[in-house]
């Protein structure tokens, strides 16, 4: 039985993800709260190697289903190893993508269709979805400008796919937006850093009211 909070973090390339997580879970541990960090594909030794498998640049000639059953295999494993039992124990537990990522872009970007891709991956999470998605929202030109100027992160396959592949799963994350809306949050990721994480914060205050310390600063 779930007791802890779930929540996932979307977006496309470029989008903050990771930086925002960051700032969310410092300031959870300085409240004293029980916070994991992790992301997807990856989290864990067997879906890293996954990972590693899916965005090597070597591998451009991956067929789209085999792209999306491996996504599923190590979300899976990422699952059943690291999620559930941190939410077992009433952990908060965020997440760099789950499975709208699929949605998005196996699904949309690559022509799967969202319904082929959900099947397989209701299979892989067994009906576990996260409390709050929140999508990061920026176009794909600013989100690959940011990629380009980041010295540190790490260039991947996808981010070398064509512009219009980008523009296709950010489509693809607006068609989950208008049918999840009581889960998945629009967040203006064009904005400044300072903003985005006031922005968020904001939307887990509201909908997760009395979790935090009443002396939490906005």
């Amino acid at each position: 039985m779930k007791q802890g909070i779930f929540i996932t973090i979307e977006g496309g390339e470029g989008a903050g993800k990771s930086t925002l997580i960051e700032r969310l879970s410092n300031m959870m541990l300085e409240r004293g709260k029980s916070v994991l960090t992790t992301r997807e594909p990856g989290g864990i030794p067997i879906a890293e190697q996954i990972r590693s498998v899916i965005l090597d640049k070597a591998h451009v000639t991956m067929d789209a289903r085999t792209e999306a059953l491996l996504y599923a295999a190590a979300r899976r494993q990422h699952l059943v190893e690291k999620v559930v039992p941190a939410l077992q124990q009433g952990q908060f537990v965020i997440c760099d993508r789950f499975v709208d990522s699929s949605l998005a872009y196996q699904g949309h970007a690559r022509g799967l269709g969202m319904d082929a891709v959900w099947e397989i991956n209701r299979f892989a999470i067994q009906e576990l979805m996260p409390d709050l998605t929140i999508y990061m929202d920026v176009t794909p030109e600013t989100g690959l400008s940011r990629i380009s100027q980041a010295a540190e992160r790490e260039v991947n396959r996808l981010d070398l796919e064509q512009m219009s592949f980008h523009e296709k799963v950010r489509e693809g994350y607006h068609l989950l937006l208008e049918k999840f809306p009581e889960r998945i949050v629009l967040i203006n990721a064009e904005l400044g850093p300072e903003q985005v994480y006031h922005d968020v914060l904001n939307v887990i205050e509201q909908r997760f009211a009395g979790f935090f310390a009443t002396d939490v600063k906005l």
